[in-house]
């Protein structure tokens, strides 16, 4: 008996289904289906039409193959009779048609193509695309591995629709196509909130952003006033150019830390919008890396001054992402309760431009109450309270991390860290707290550790002057099965200065 295919259903679907067509399709040019990782996300939402036309693969191709091997198709090809009919009036794409386009520029550029032939083209198709349709296409191909580097090129050529000849101009349009975009955005979610504490603005998210940023105390008022900071440094150094005023605008490293640390991976993990992680989390690395790097140049040639020039435009553009597409998607997404915790969180980081935080009462009455374990922690070593437990843990002169089996992390010790580790990461993929650059090295120590290659990976290095250990060791069972992976960080200056006694 013939066996049949609906290609309304996604390739997931279809796989679950009928798990032989993972090969039949690997066959025909679909070799990513084979990637479990790929299959459980991008083919949830991939159907065999859409695949065929992304890869180039002929349909009739497919469906050959498909009867070859004893499948029918089911109610014929998708869209069929969507025919337009001469008299109807032109429709708009539809979000996801218009996804696929915008995906389509970046391949081209990939091709080699010339930057300004797509942009071309690209205005002339989508002058009126929605910055959510953008953001959507970024992380799609995220998902499906494109690179980082590539997917930012995206904002080379959605940059088109919104330039004019002045920079006043070309700030006034961009602003005014996101907020439209967020706007037409429906969310469909319940507004659950105390009367002390605004009410989440699901159709206006800068206005809910900007209710936020007037909260005295507020995680999101303080990033803002941070940025207002940082704005002036990079317009007097623009009309100066005051070489001192660089070291002053390398203080953006705490800011982008607490962005990288508190707000990207919340939104990924929790939220999953993953864009501003996987895009902006890189840029800021760059832009931090290069102002650094251009501070400790002595050979100050023209070159420099090239360089110096377009790392301060992308750090002025770095301010208007955050204040028109970040923070107002934190402000609709991020609950009280967790805002309260990037706030007790903030307290680890350095102050940022002078910008000292401000007391939020209703976070710090709520960060008073807490709960204890009456009982004892049983081991075979002895016993002891949770309460001596945690002060014994706090008390040894390390930074502690514990992850479990799962990559979930499950403990830090509590203290002054060099490291930062929000207590809001707890529970959270320990991925998701590192950098893009710095995760494939994350992954392959724990699975180093997993498969029991490795047990421990040290790393010596300077972190603010002072000379640090790092050790990642591998956390075994009776039997030595992997339970997780510990990180020791150990100031190692004392030994340093012991060693080196005449």
């Amino acid at each position: 008996m013939r066996k049949k295919i609906d290609l309304n259903k996604s390739v997931y679907e279809l796989a679950k289904e009928y798990p032989e067509l993972i090969d039949i399709m690997a066959n025909l040019g679909f070799t990513e289906i084979k990637k479990k990782s790929v299959l459980n996300s991008v083919g949830k939402i991939m159907t065999v039409p859409k695949g065929s036309k992304m890869k180039n693969i002929p349909m009739s191709d497919v469906i050959a193959a498909f009867n070859a091997n004893g499948f029918d198709i089911e109610g014929g090809m998708p869209g069929a009779d969507e025919s337009k009919k001469p008299d109807e009036p032109q429709k708009s794409l539809k979000s996801d048609d218009s996804t696929e386009k915008l995906k389509s520029y970046l391949r081209r550029l990939s091709g080699g193509e010339d930057l300004e032939s797509v942009r071309a083209d690209f205005v002339r198709e989508f002058g009126d695309a929605d910055a959510s349709d953008i953001m959507k296409a970024e992380q799609e191909l995220i998902k499906e591995g494109a690179p980082l580097s590539e997917v930012q090129r995206l904002c080379d050529v959605h940059s088109a629709l919104f330039h004019g000849k002045t920079r006043e101009e070309k700030i006034a349009n961009a602003e005014k196509a996101v907020e439209d975009s967020l706007k037409r955005e429906k969310i469909k979610q319940k507004i659950a909130k105390a009367d002390s504490y605004p009410k989440k603005d699901y159709t206006d998210k800068k206005a809910m952003a900007a209710k936020l940023e007037e909260y005295k105390g507020h995680p999101l008022r303080t990033l803002t006033r941070e940025n207002d900071k940082l704005s002036e440094l990079l317009s007097k150094f623009k009309n100066t150019h005051d070489l001192t005023i660089l070291r002053d605008i390398r203080g953006l490293s705490v800011h982008y830390a607490k962005k990288g640390d508190l707000l990207y991976p919340l939104l990924k993990v929790k939220y999953g919008i993953s864009g501003p992680s996987d895009v902006m989390w890189t840029v800021d690395d760059e832009i931090r890396d290069e102002i650094s790097g251009l501070d400790k140049e002595t050979d100050r040639n023209e070159q420099w001054n090239e360089r110096l020039d377009a790392v301060v435009t992308r750090a002025e553009e770095m301010i208007y992402k955050e204040k028109n597409i970040l923070f107002p998607i934190c402000a609709v997404n991020f609950t009280e309760d967790e805002w309260k915790g990037i706030y007790k969180d903030s307290k680890d980081y350095d102050v940022c431009f002078g910008v000292e935080s401000e007391i939020w009462e209703d976070a710090e009455k709520s960060a008073d109450d807490s709960s204890f374990f009456d009982g004892e922690v049983v081991m075979s070593g002895g016993h002891m309270t949770v309460e001596q437990l945690t002060a014994l843990l706090n008390t040894i002169p390390m930074e502690i991390t514990f992850v479990d089996a799962d990559n979930i992390n499950r403990f830090f010790n509590e203290g002054h860290k060099v490291f930062k580790r929000p207590g809001m990461a707890v529970d959270r993929e320990v991925f998701s707290c590192h950098p893009p650059k710095v995760e494939p090295i994350v992954r392959k120590i724990i699975d180093e550790f997993r498969s029991g290659k490795n047990d421990v990976v040290p790393i010596w290095m300077e972190k603010g002057g002072r000379t640090m250990l790092v050790r990642y060791m591998a956390v075994r069972g009776k039997n030595g099965e992997y339970l997780g992976t510990a990180e020791l960080v150990q100031d190692m200056e004392f030994a340093k200065e012991h060693f080196c006694k005449d």
